[in-house]
């Protein structure tokens, strides 16, 4: 544990900043589940919706460095072939 007040501090917002990461990157592969699951089901209506809430949570995810953008729009292309590929 430091002794320096500003490092005292630095521990503090570094926990409270990864556990919001930690959040957010778990609510990220939620939403892509959600919609793997609604591919498998072969349900494209729900899949569609699914697929806006997961790519926007990639975007963000991108936007705030926690992904790479690269990985972000690799995962993006991936997921809307599986919609194509079940609308087809």
């Amino acid at each position: 544990m430091p002794n320096i007040k500003s490092a005292i501090k630095r521990v503090k917002t570094s926990e409270k900043k990864r556990a919001q990461n930690a959040a957010q990157k778990s609510a990220l592969r939620t939403a892509i589940k959600t919609f793997e699951g609604l591919v498998e089901k072969n349900d494209v209506e729900a899949a569609k919706s699914a697929l806006l809430t997961a790519s926007k949570k990639i975007d963000k995810a991108a936007a705030k460095g926690l992904i790479h953008k690269n990985a972000a729009a690799r995962q993006k292309s991936r997921l809307s072939k599986k919609l194509n590929s079940v609308t087809a």
